[in-house]
């Protein structure tokens, strides 16, 4: 049990789970502040005033480092892709995760340095900066773009080649036409390379610069290669990362929906469909989602969190799988209570307009949606399907015989 828990804690997470997001959020603020000592205890006037402080963070954030990396280690059998091998086994394909190896690097500069006396090397305080790297776990975006470095990287590996011919081809020119003119500078291709990466990459130190009229061509045409050439793994890395954040939010949002019993026996082309109408909205505890006496200009469904119903007299809990608002949509008419969150809530909102054009393009939505709404409007309190407001079930249409225009 307890381990099974810590797995949910350390590597599922969720909106919803504030032991999650409050271990999350220690960990990334332990990263911050080992980060900051370690690049603050490099100033020699600091470490002299505050080399006790800064040995105290090292060795206080090392220790919870490890701590994590144990725990990791301890859960890693219930990991879906290793569930099914024996745990000893598991626990060695983790360890070759990157994420795993980034959090073991995450503890080894201390070792390093009580075993070879390399406390204060330069290369241990270049170890312990590689902590920010644990910061990957918790951001979709580095993620996302790790991920598209590695399915473009035949492309890229591709510009590189590229690259490097073009700078031996540029510095074999210069050799060249300006080896006997500048002999310190170009008297050999490595040594033009330099020239020819410096120019290429338009940065341009000025240290070496060909004279003769030749050479001066020569550098101008590399300039503008330059810029063409870069481009070419600029683009392929940028336009990847969009793929990838396009792939992310479509997975994400499917996954959202899934969860929502009303879309669960969608098949994929429906579940497309919905998923082009539908739009993700997160809210903290507090939030108050829709106002009594507003338009109602959308419905909702809940993917995870609780929503409050405010009637007059009660108040309606909501939770995971229901959705509320539609009657209000259905008729057109304006908010009878206010929604609150209860707690952080992942949301999927239907505009009413897509609601309509929704429920006229698939028939089985349609059907599910009017006999929850049928039941409301028939004095049903509370369906476990979805919300409950005063006004709207007294007032709304049937919206099987009045239906909306």
């Amino acid at each position: 049990m307890w381990q099974r828990r810590l797995f949910e804690v350390l590597e599922i997470g969720g909106v919803s789970d504030r032991t999650a997001r409050l271990v999350e959020w220690t960990i990334i603020l332990m990263v911050v502040v080992n980060v900051t000592a370690a690049v603050l205890a490099t100033v020699p006037s600091l470490a002299a005033s505050h080399g006790t402080l800064f040995v105290g963070i090292e060795a206080g954030t090392v220790f919870f480092f490890a701590l994590e990396y144990g725990l990791r280690l301890w859960v890693a059998p219930l990991q879906p892709a290793l569930v099914r091998q024996p745990p000893w086994r598991a626990r060695l394909a983790f360890l070759r995760q990157p994420l795993a190896v980034v959090d073991l690097l995450a503890i080894l500069p201390p070792v390093i340095g009580v075993l070879f006396g390399l406390e204060d090397a330069g290369i241990a305080v270049a170890f312990r900066l590689l902590r920010f790297l644990k910061l990957a776990r918790y951001s979709p975006g580095i993620r996302s773009l790790a991920a598209a470095i590695a399915s473009e990287r035949r492309a890229i590996l591709a510009s590189g080649v590229i690259m490097m011919g073009l700078i031996v081809a540029v510095a074999s020119l210069m050799h060249a036409l300006e080896g006997d003119l500048q002999p310190t500078v170009f008297g050999s291709i490595p040594a033009a390379m330099y020239w020819a990466v410096t120019t290429l990459t338009t940065v341009g130190y000025g240290d070496a610069v060909p004279i003769s009229p030749a050479g001066k061509v020569l550098a101008g045409i590399t300039m503008v290669l330059g810029f063409t050439m870069f481009a070419l793994p600029v683009g392929v890395i940028a336009t990847a990362f969009a793929r990838e954040i396009r792939q992310r939010e479509f997975i994400v949002t499917w996954s959202m929906i899934s969860r929502v019993p009303l879309f669960s026996e969608l098949d994929a082309a429906e579940v497309a469909d919905v998923l082009r109408l539908l739009r993700a909205q997160s809210v903290g505890a507090g939030t108050v989602i829709t106002y009594a006496g507003e338009p109602a200009t959308s419905m909702y469904f809940i993917v995870a969190g609780q929503v409050e119903i405010q009637l007059p007299g009660k108040a309606v809990v909501m939770g995971e799988g229901k959705f509320f608002g539609e009657i209000a949509v259905l008729s057109r008419a304006r908010r009878s209570a206010d929604v609150v969150a209860l707690a952080p809530t992942r949301l999927l909102v239907l505009d009413a307009d897509d609601f309509h054009h929704l429920m006229h393009r698939r028939p089985k939505i349609a059907r599910h949606v009017r006999a929850v709404a049928r039941e409301r409007l028939q004095g049903e309190a509370v369906t476990p399907k979805g919300d409950i407001s005063a006004a709207e079930i007294a007032g709304s249409p049937d919206p099987d015989t009045d239906p909306p225009a």
